[in-house]
């Protein structure tokens, strides 16, 4: 069986217009249309939602480049798993909890899936949610910075902050995408914010980085 690469996979999503809008087809039935094969219902998650992965990643990784590399990996891991059924409306939660493993076993992943690459044609062009303005340099140095910080905590807190501080998931979400109880994200999280606002700003960390830390624990 050949390898697949994530062109193969997400079709020619259509772009929704206009009136058009307002009869978006959801999550739940793309889904559902993805199981049957249907690649062009795959490739209007992976554009709903990449952009949200593809932040998810850079804010766990501090690297552009590297967090394009995992987006792909988390949806061709999404692309195996199609006969997973999943709570309504739940399909972003779910892709985050794939994004949060394939960070956690970022090298173990990179490699499965680079070996897999090796064997197809060199890609055209894929889907790309990557800016080349200047600032993504500053952006890296900052988000390295405070990931810095973050590692101080333990990584079961670390990835709580990062799915409900940084890319906004619900307590519920953070649940599922984690599979923990809801009670055991909220006591995670507190600990996380707490621990993080008794950091000494005074203690070799910028002011800059504490304020992107910060932003998010006040949220």
């Amino acid at each position: 069986m050949r390898a697949v690469r994530l062109a193969d996979l997400v079709g020619n999503p259509p772009r929704v217009r206009g009136h058009e809008q307002a009869m978006e087809v959801d999550d739940s039935a793309l889904w559902s249309q993805a199981q049957t094969g249907d690649r062009d219902a795959f490739g209007m998650l992976f554009e709903r939602h990449g952009p949200t992965i593809y932040n998810h990643c850079f804010r766990r990784v501090g690297n552009w480049a590297t967090a394009e590399d995992l987006l792909s990996i988390v949806f061709l891991e999404a692309w195996r798993r199609l006969d997973k059924s999943l709570p309504r409306g739940k399909e972003l939660p779910w892709l985050l909890g794939i994004a949060t493993n394939v960070v956690r076993n970022r090298r173990r992943s990179e490699r499965r899936y680079a070996a897999a690459l090796r064997r197809v044609p060199q890609p055209g062009s894929e889907p790309s949610f990557a800016d080349e303005s200047d600032e993504r340099m500053d952006d890296e140095e900052l988000m390295g910075r405070a990931i810095e910080l973050l590692a101080q905590l333990p990584r079961r807190e670390q990835d709580v902050f990062a799915l409900c501080a940084w890319s906004g998931l619900s307590y519920e979400d953070a649940a599922i995408a984690l599979r923990i109880p809801v009670g055991t994200v909220r006591s995670r999280l507190s600990r996380a914010r707490t621990r993080l606002l008794e950091l000494d700003v005074g203690n070799g960390h910028e002011r800059e980085t504490m304020q992107t830390i910060e932003g998010a624990v006040e949220r």
